[in-house]
């Protein structure tokens, strides 16, 4: 059918448009029929001396020969069918692609190489991670956690724990008597990524939980802040609770519980009583860089309680971790809302900040040796860290202390 029979099918189909659009308003969405009306009016203009020359039909001529009739006339196509049929041209077309941003493609690329590293089989997991293997001895293995892999067990993603007798067997030349084991023993969250801790045997998990207790298992994390601690360093040492936060969206988060409080007076600081529910948190921090109203930050962790550095950063000291979008709110889930001058460096839009991964780095981790002297191993910076710390134009040390 060349353009003009179509156009000339499309006014035959519907003769009196108004009548047409009453009769058949719940049959045809409103979107589909818009287009054949464009299509109509678009190509009336153009081909008017044809159209001029087509014969003229009658309502009772275009409306009696049916599909299927004996006459012998060929079915003509129905308005919806005609509808349906430039839909399917329109999902046929090659789609253009929409201009990204350096930074964004970057963002993009990331999320979807964390999801495909959740949902690879086993043994592909178990050979990145091998890949990333930092040091190994027979007592103790420290691997290089990806961002966004789980360490503990979840039936949705291919996690870290379900890939360790994988990792394993490799480790050990795939031997097929091989009885070793890997277990996690200070874990890492979701969200950060470095340096992860594996004992080859349940003793050495008791061994190195015993060192933690004792402060002697030294963990140092780099995290990029929105914001710069005042002072530049110091030890934030304020208990954490788990609270219910109510509103439009109810929520659990976790929170802190001070031991103090401002007096009558206030002129001075008197102790409370400590929340029966409350974990003691004991975390130093130092600022390595600041620029562009973000920082690079040194943080140890004295304990281990769910999200305690995020809290302490968040609600201690007001500077949330760089893509924190859980705790950069308090009484709502939302994207963390970012000031414009750090969203022009980034070079990003506050629409795709969802997409902005937590800038938390396990970087270097340090404990005694059990048959040797004291283990100390570094993590690499992932490459999305490396990229924001250039554009906030945030330095480097030049060596880790």
């Amino acid at each position: 059918m060349c353009p003009v029979e179509f156009v000339y099918t499309c006014v035959v189909m519907s003769m009196s448009l108004q009548q047409f659009t009453m009769n058949n308003c719940t049959r045809i969405a409103k979107r589909e029929w818009k287009f054949i009306l464009n299509v109509v009016s678009g190509q009336r203009d153009a081909c008017h001396r044809c159209l001029m020359t087509a014969p003229v039909l009658h309502r009772s001529q275009a409306t009696a020969a049916k599909p299927g009739s004996e006459d012998g006339e060929k079915p003509r196509l129905r308005a919806i069918d005609l509808a349906r049929k430039v839909q399917q041209e329109k999902e046929k077309a090659p789609k253009e692609d929409v201009p990204m941003s350096a930074q964004q493609k970057r963002l993009t690329d990331l999320r979807r190489f964390s999801m495909q590293l959740q949902n690879v089989h086993p043994n592909v997991l178990a050979k990145h991670l091998h890949r990333g293997v930092l040091y190994q001895d027979k007592d103790v293995v420290i691997i290089n956690k990806p961002y966004g892999v789980p360490v503990r067990e979840d039936p949705r993603v291919t996690s870290i724990s379900s890939v360790l007798p994988v990792l394993s067997k490799m480790m050990d030349g795939m031997k097929v008597q091989s009885d070793s084991q890997l277990i996690p023993c200070l874990g890492l969250e979701k969200e950060t990524s470095g340096a992860l801790l594996l004992a080859r045997r349940e003793e050495i998990v008791e061994h190195i939980l015993d060192l933690q207790k004792n402060n002697q298992v030294q963990r140092k994390y780099w995290v990029i802040t929105v914001g710069v601690p005042v002072p530049s360093e110091g030890l934030i040492d304020i208990p954490v609770i788990e609270r219910e936060v109510t509103g439009s969206q109810p929520h659990y988060k976790m929170a802190l519980s001070p031991l103090f409080k401002m007096n009558d007076a206030g002129d001075g600081v008197t102790k409370i009583r400590a929340h029966k529910q409350a974990h003691p948190a004991l975390t130093k921090y130092r600022v390595i860089d600041s620029s562009n109203g973000c920082s690079l930050v040194e943080l140890q962790p004295f304990t281990n309680v769910k999200h305690q550095m995020r809290v302490h950063m968040a609600y201690a000291l007001t500077c949330p971790m760089l893509g924190d979008h859980k705790y950069s709110h308090w009484n709502k889930l939302a994207p963390q809302k970012l000031p414009e001058r750090v969203l022009r460096k980034l070079g990003l839009e506050q629409s795709k900040i969802r997409h902005l991964p937590l800038h938390g780095l396990a970087r270097q981790l340090t404990l005694p040796g059990t048959s040797q002297a004291e283990i100390s191993v570094s993590s690499p910076l992932p490459k999305y860290f490396t990229q924001t710390l250039n554009r906030l134009q945030l330095t480097l040390p030049d060596r880790t202390d």
